[in-house]
């Protein structure tokens, strides 16, 4: 099925950076999309990057461009201690070679081939659990890890070491990484030992070491959520697709 789309901005905007503002694709996408032609305006096909649209026109989508932005995947995986995210060292295991037919949750629709282009979306350590997206969808990536994003990421973490409210507070606000200040966390005592974390940010390791720095070691972290995306009953190291309501709600933000 194709797409269609009516403009009603007041200023002609480039068709790629409409595409990628109104989350249909990326602009790198877009690019693909027009320079073979599967893009026309008001039913007029064109392969320059640059075109515009103008209020009132009516960009369409032929049925083979539509079908190339379907087929990009994006599933939420489960990840047990051990596994890795990304470039793995000699003998560990990537995430990605975990998303396969034997260890789906529920039904399916679709499942990965040996032309699925996956990727993690965010890092999630090898000694850490939980919620972690791996997508093709390069509108989702930049939704979720941009520069710009400001989505949630929550963790619930085991610490050993005394717990303070001046430790707490150093956690919230006002420590530095890598020489760069850090954005302000929401930080909870959950319990003896157990911290909550919020943050809008994803550096390296980015808990453990400000844990860290005032003297608590991580032994548990767990990633519940990100954005409005939660992990839920997903049993550990399996996996499902992304529903559209979900994509939707991490491009809304």
């Amino acid at each position: 099925m194709s797409l269609s789309k009516t403009y009603d901005g007041d200023e002609p905007v480039r068709v790629n950076k409409w595409l990628a503002q109104t989350g249909v694709c990326s602009r790198r996408e877009a690019d693909a999309l027009i320079e073979s032609g599967r893009i026309s305006i008001d039913g007029v096909a064109f392969t320059d990057a640059g075109r515009k649209i103008e209020r009132g026109q009516t960009l369409t989508m032929d049925q083979g461009g539509a079908e190339v932005l379907d087929s990009r995947m994006t599933v939420i995986y489960h990840k047990p201690i051990g596994i890795v995210s990304g470039q793995p060292e000699p003998g560990e295991t990537p995430a990605v070679r975990m998303i396969k037919r034997a260890n789906v949750f529920g039904p399916a629709n679709v499942y990965p081939d040996q032309d699925t282009k996956l990727a993690p979306v965010g890092r999630l350590d090898k000694d850490s659990r939980g919620l972690l997206i791996l997508s093709g969808d390069g509108v989702l990536v930049k939704a979720v890890i941009g520069p710009e994003s400001d989505l949630e990421k929550e963790y619930h973490v085991r610490v050993r070491g005394e717990i303070f409210e001046e430790k707490l507070k150093w956690l919230r606000h006002g420590l530095e990484l890598d020489g760069r200040k850090l954005r302000p966390a929401k930080v909870v005592q959950t319990g003896e030992q157990t911290l909550t974390f919020i943050l809008k940010e994803g550096r390296n390791r980015q808990i453990r070491r400000m844990c860290d720095m005032c003297e608590l070691r991580v032994t548990d972290l767990y990633r519940p959520r990100i954005g409005a995306v939660k992990i839920g009953n997903l049993p550990e190291g399996q996996w499902r697709v992304m529903t559209p309501e979900e994509r939707t709600a991490l491009i809304k933000g």
